[in-house]
Formats: structure tokens, C-alpha cells, sequence
């Protein structure tokens, strides 16, 4: 998970996740120098498999991730925002499918701040479906709704710096080099408050902004694919 002033929201997902963790796993967030008091909600929860690391790299959504994946030492990471509420079989239900793909996204209930549905099914809204040039013109990889084996890392890591975001570069690695799985079933609420760090289902890039991010990206990736 990765936090930056999410006082308003961290309590209700970190209770939505703890609640469906075995014992042995663990919480990985890594926090970019908020200025609320995020933080101090996470230490008084008391739970030991919360592991709490500042982000010392470069800002930003992209940057913060990385360090959260790069602490993480389970088979299988879950990623997370910091906004959401998981659904009770979200992490059962990861690992099933995790046993038999590399990388799981799932659906999702998209919803406002109150909690009320906006689309009952962000794969129905957004015309989710898998294939690289698809997702590169259309990216459905969203990382709230991501999960994936380990070994991925290999090929995926580092993040290069100038990609526009972390779950978008991921998806496309894993379309090539690996199995993916889409998963129908909403298995979180997806918070849509003005406040999200991405405009992720909304209107928010011009035209030539997108372009030029398509453009880095497939640059990165065949760049990533031909060194490895």
C-alpha cells in the first residue's frame, strides 16, 4: 500500500484487509511523507503485520509503490490504495488464483464517497479485456484491483522513471512474459471522492498527453523485453 494523506479513509481499508490476513502475513506501506496524521491512525491500530517504511526515493504514486513492492517478502503481493474497502474474499480468493496465473486483476464496484454505487462493474464500464495492444490503448490495469506472484518482479522491476504510472506498466510486462487472469467478480469498492491520487474512469488527460504517454511506455517495455 501506498499512503499520502489519507486520514480520511486509511482506517476503514486497513480494517477491511487485517480482517482477512492469516497470521504470517504481513502489510507493507510505504508512506510519502504525509502531513496528517496517517501515521499516527496506523500506529494506534497495534498490528504487528503492519510494517511502516517513509518513501526516500522520488515523489509520487509511481516512486512510493515501488519501495512498498520492494519491502514486500511474501509469494504473492497484493497491491492496495489507501481509499478502498476489499471485499471479505478478496485475499482467499487472490491466492486461489494465484496458484495458477502470474497476475490477477479483478473486478470492482466503482462507488462515490458515500459509499453509493456509480457501476456496479468497473470491467463492464471500462470494456476490460486482455491483450497487450489493447491495454496499451486502453489500459485496464488498475493496481488497487492487481495481484501477483513474485517472480514477476524479475522483469518488472525497476519501474523505469518517466512511465506514467506503476499498475499500467506491470499489466503490459506480464501480458508478454507472462499468464494473466481476469477475474469477473467484484472483490472491492472502488472510492471515486475528488480526491484520488489517479483520474482513473474519468475524463482527465488531453489528447496529445496521452499519446505521449503510450508512446514512453511502449519505448519502456520494448526496451525492458529486449534486455532481458
Amino acid at each position: 500500500m501506498a499512503t499520502y494523506n489519507g486520514e480520511k479513509y486509511i482506517l476503514r481499508q486497513l480494517q477491511s484487509i487485517l480482517s482477512q490476513l492469516n497470521p504470517e502475513d504481513e502489510v507493507i506501506i510505504s508512506d510519502d511523507n504525509s502531513t496528517d496524521t496517517t501515521l499516527a491512525i496506523i500506529v494506534q491500530i497495534g498490528d504487528k503485520r503492519i510494517k511502516v517504511y517513509k518513501n526516500q526515493g522520488l515523489r509520487g504514486p509511481l516512486h512510493n509503490f515501488e519501495q512498498a513492492i520492494r519491502h514486500a517478502s511474501g509469494n504473492y503481493i497484493i497491491l492496495s490504495d489507501q481509499d478502498d474497502v476489499w471485499m471479505p474474499d478478496k485475499a482467499q480468493t487472490i491466492r486461489s488464483l494465484l496458484k495458477n496465473h502470474d497476475l490477477v486483476l479483478t473486478n470492482c464496484e466503482v462507488v462515490d464517497q458515500n459509499g453509493t454505487i456509480i457501476h456496479a462493474s468497473y470491467f463492464k464500464h471500462r470494456g476490460t479485456k486482455s491483450g497487450f495492444w489493447h491495454n496499451l490503448y486502453k489500459n485496464s490495469y488498475m493496481g488497487c484491483c492487481m495481484a501477483f506472484r513474485r517472480e514477476i518482479l524479475t522483469y518488472v522491476m525497476p519501474f523505469p522513471t518517466h512511465i506514467h504510472m506503476h499498475d499500467w506498466w506491470i499489466g503490459l510486462l506480464v501480458e508478454l512474459k507472462g499468464s494473466v487472469c481476469f477475474y469477473p467478480q467484484p472483490l472491492l469498492q472502488y472510492f471515486r471522492h475528488g480526491e484520488n491520487a489517479s483520474t482513473t474512469g474519468e475524463p482527465g488527460y488531453g489528447l496529445l498527453k496521452r499519446l505521449k504517454h503510450r508512446v514512453f511506455m511502449l519505448w519502456h517495455v520494448a526496451a525492458r523485453i529486449l534486455s532481458r
